[in-house]
């Protein structure tokens, strides 16, 4: 199988989804790999490195897309890119479908076998989600005491405090993997964090992990409100895999909060749990709303792509070569991981939460391999 690597095209998006130790893993399973010339660059890695590892250069985009059996790369396809997939293709790298029809139409027109890292689930969790979860919850915390600086429209707080002085006070609605990443930065930057989540059982491993230093709440209607508008900074870090991610902040909440208070959606690839919130990029990361700071980056990871572009090549490369030894169809059989990571396949939507966002049909995959 030919397995190319294109350079991203979101804006500021520096990671890439190949590094040079899998595409040797590929190689070395008998797989030819392509990759555009100057991928990796973002992240400190050189063409050097990849042709070291066996992988071929190209110069272009249009070259890698029309010679690969499977493309791997690390953000959704945009637009410009749509007319380069074709029809057969595999695409392995991040969807996020729920909030894009134009894309999910398009993987459907193309007959593309759109396998999304962040569906891929194995005992009920997301082992994919899970590196650029941790770095966006770490990220979270830092760019929201970032905003809250003056110059950014902040209320010129410091997170922590200083002796004698109230500190900053944090609640993250979401207590999973980007809440938990996000409440230990804030803890560690000395803040008074809350952590808002509807499970119970959650809330007691939250409770024992930080040993008491963050308040937990169950998640209400009330609670949600009253803790919203008093909070210095909110992060919200609610998912539900492979769907629209639930609104749970509205209008009222955000007019409720102080002036040059911050509000980060980490959810914001996902349609976003707050009802102000849009997406943004590196080069405009934030806007306000009713005097709130907004930051709405959907690749934040993206910022620290060394970092995040080795923790997610370490985590994609066994289901990487899964797909590349076996196709789609094998492998989608044999591996119920694999299986629950195909979209679309064969111009149908095979994943129901994105079936159920766009209004579409639903086709169980089982049908279909």
């Amino acid at each position: 199988m030919i397995i190319g690597c294109p350079t991203e095209i979101k804006t500021r998006e520096n990671r890439v989804g190949i590094v040079p130790a899998s595409a040797a893993a590929l190689v070395a399973n008998g797989h030819s790999v392509v990759v555009q010339k100057d991928a990796g660059v973002g992240c400190g890695i050189t063409d050097a490195d990849y042709e070291t590892a066996g992988a071929s250069i190209v110069d272009t985009a249009e070259e890698v897309w029309a010679r690969a059996d499977m493309v791997v790369k690390v953000k959704e396809p945009l637009e410009a890119e749509f007319g380069r997939m074709k029809q057969g293709q595999t695409l392995f790298t991040y969807l996020h479908l729920a909030p894009m029809p134009e894309l999910t139409q398009a993987l459907i027109d193309r007959e593309v076998a759109g396998v999304a890292y962040e569906t891929i689930e194995v005992n009920g969790r997301l082992p994919l989600l899970k590196p650029m979860s941790e770095v966006a919850g770490k990220m979270a915390t830092q760019v929201g005491a970032w905003c809250l600086e003056k110059e950014q429209g902040g209320k010129g707080l410091l997170l922590g405090g200083v002796p004698g002085v109230e500190k900053g006070r944090v609640v993250i609605i979401g207590g999973g993997v980007v809440g938990v990443n996000a409440a230990k930065i804030a803890v560690g930057m000395g803040a008074a964090v809350t952590i808002i989540d509807r499970n119970l059982d959650r809330l007691e491993y939250l409770e024992d992990v930080f040993l008491g230093r963050v308040q937990t709440l169950y998640s209400t209607p009330h609670n949600v409100a009253e803790c919203v508008e008093r909070a210095d900074l909110v992060v919200g870090a609610v998912l539900v895999a492979g769907a629209r991610a639930p609104m749970l902040l509205t209008k009222e909440h955000v007019a409720s909060m102080g002036e040059g208070s911050v509000i980060v959606d980490v959810a914001v690839d996902q349609g976003g749990c707050v009802e102000t919130s849009r997406v943004t990029t590196h080069d405009n990361p934030t806007f306000m709303v009713d005097g709130v700071v907004h930051y709405g980056v959907a690749n934040m990871p993206g910022a620290v792509a060394r970092t995040s572009t080795f923790a997610l090549a370490h985590a994609t490369l066994p289901y990487m070569l899964d797909l590349a030894n076996k196709g789609v169809e094998k492998a989608a059989r044999d591996s119920r991981a694999i299986y629950t990571g195909v979209n679309t396949y064969k111009g149908k939507v095979t994943y129901q939460a994105v079936a159920e966002a766009h209004d579409l049909p639903y086709t169980a995959l089982e049908g279909l391999v």
